[in-house]
């Protein structure tokens, strides 16, 4: 739902080995076209939203909006045994101070030309009810992912704010598809914590995701991170305490979403640390790792960050003790003609593996986030950019970080993505402001960058850049925390062609979401 431990608004410069922007050497990607996924008929119908007759009235903080049509925060997967169905998922109608009225799945059979729209009930808004565990009033963090066999896992995080104790708190729900995205069964609750900090500790889940094992369908894996004030019964309003703990908790089912196993803590924290933006990838040889941002601080502590990882050789039966990526200094990306924030999901790591056997980076994992640069002979202020690392030893050892994105001057890069193509090609997506001027609007356009599993894609002269979409008004965007198009983006491919599934503003609409192929 957001970045959930607290950060200093802006950090130290980054201690890290950043390479210069030279000319790409890697090959073109040449096409590209786009598709509007969300807001488009069959259903719902003119672009309404397919919540908006639901009534919200009790669900509304004291001045908060809700920006119906809104349709942000997006994931896609590419279904493995038919690559012309894609399902995308996003927020729908998204609340200013956290979730949505409910997620959505954007459909389609036909490689992106038409879509539909399907809405498992993970919130009230969306059809759930206390009997099929979707009775919380709202839904974030979208993610979804096929299993080798075409079965489809989407998952949520499920909240309620208001009403008695005992029906507020937050819980990690996980529907399945076995028709590509247009049936959902009912969720699976893996974790529900009510917030009645009388009764028992405070809990508060956040920023899920989901990975289906690519070499048995059997096996799909949830992990997640959750806030804790430690201690029995408290008697004191938890949500104002600064005595946090963040663990990681994961779940995972063995037999193809029959069962689900109780949530377990694989990095518990006994001081005020914690993690989020949990995402395991999968080696060759079914090894997992699960990479994070680990604050060092939280409360009134000065907080600071660092990227790490977990692995587990025995699908998730045990895990290792966290390895360190590193350091993460993150920056605030901002409006540079107004000054105002632009929720961009900063330092939220993306982690992709290559598992094409005839690549030479067969087994590498690589990884991307939005970090901070300053030029220390200029002595410029640091500013939002996009750093990449790689490891060819699954995950043991990392590369210095490089900056990758290839913004002008100190243009601000944010919210990454990454993914590896069959080939093995590294892409990489982002969003940037260099079309801005001075006129009204914050023009914002999306970029593809790529670099050939040939290369050396630790130096950022292997990497060529393409347009993907853009300049969009990003001033029009929903506000939660800043300007929003979501805390990542989506990223997969079909073959060597890249599908980027990401949000823009349009005239008429704060966030549409569209599909993107980017061919060479």
């Amino acid at each position: 739902m957001r970045k959930g431990i607290p950060r200093a608004a802006a950090v130290a410069s980054a201690l890290m080995i950043l390479l210069p922007l030279a000319a790409a050497s890697a090959g073109p990607y040449v096409a590209t076209a786009v598709h509007q996924a969300s807001g488009t008929p069959s259903p719902p119908a003119n672009g309404d939203s397919p919540f908006a007759s639901c009534d919200i009235s009790g669900f509304l903080i004291p001045g908060e909006t809700n920006y119906v049509n809104t349709e942000l925060e997006p994931w896609v997967a590419v279904n493995p045994t038919n690559s012309s169905n894609i399902i995308g998922v996003y927020q729908q109608d998204r609340y200013t101070f956290g979730g949505a009225r409910g997620l959505a799945a954007a459909v389609t059979h036909d490689g992106g030309a038409t879509w539909s729209s399907t809405h498992p009930p993970f919130s009230t808004c969306a059809g759930g009810t206390e009997t099929n565990g979707g009775d919380f009033q709202r839904a974030s963090d979208p993610w979804v992912t096929f299993a080798p066999n075409g079965d489809a896992y989407f998952i949520s995080l499920s909240l309620t704010f208001l009403g008695p104790p005992s029906a507020t708190g937050t819980g990690v729900l996980v529907s399945k598809s076995t028709d590509g995205g247009d049936h959902w069964s009912d969720p699976v609750t893996l974790v529900r914590d009510v917030g009645d900090a009388d009764v028992a500790p405070f809990f508060f889940n956040d920023k899920e995701s989901i990975t289906a094992d690519p070499f048995d369908s059997n096996y799909v894996y949830a992990v997640w991170d959750r806030l804790r004030k430690p201690g029995g019964a408290q008697s004191v309003n938890a949500e104002h305490s600064f005595a946090f703990r963040g663990d990681t908790l994961f779940s995972r089912t063995t037999d193809g979403g029959l069962t689900w196993e109780p949530p377990r803590t694989i990095f518990t924290r006994t001081s005020l640390t914690g993690t989020i933006g949990n995402q395991i990838a999968v080696l060759p040889d079914r090894t997992l790792v699960d990479i994070f941002d680990f604050a060092q601080g939280s409360g009134k502590n000065a907080p600071g960050f660092d990227i790490q990882v977990q692995r587990s050789t025995d699908h998730g039966e045990t895990w290792s003790a966290p390895i360190q990526v590193a350091p993460e200094r993150a920056v605030r990306v901002f409006d540079p003609d107004t000054g105002s924030s632009v929720r961009a999901g900063g330092g939220l790591p993306d982690i992709a593996v290559d598992l094409n056997p005839t690549s030479p980076g067969y087994g590498n994992l690589y990884a991307v986030w939005g970090d901070s640069f300053g030029s220390e002979k200029t002595k410029s202020k640091p500013h939002s950019t996009i750093v990449f690392t790689e490891s060819t030893d699954g995950g043991f050892t990392w590369s210095p970080l490089s900056r990758i994105d290839q913004s002008p001057g100190d243009v601000q890069a944010f919210t990454p993505s990454v993914h590896v193509a069959s080939d093995g090609t590294v892409g990489v997506t982002y969003y940037d402001f260099r079309n801005n001027t001075p006129a009204t609007g914050l023009p914002t356009d999306q970029w593809f960058i790529h670099c050939h599993p040939t290369s050396d894609c630790t130096d950022p002269a292997n990497w060529a850049e393409n347009h993907v979409d853009g300049p969009f008004d990003l001033e029009n965007a929903a506000t939660a925390g800043g300007y929003f198009l979501g805390d990542y983006e989506g990223l997969d491919s079909i073959g060597t062609t890249f599908t980027s599934f990401f949000s823009k503003t349009t005239a008429t609409d704060k966030d549409n979401t569209y599909l993107a192929t980017i061919s060479p």
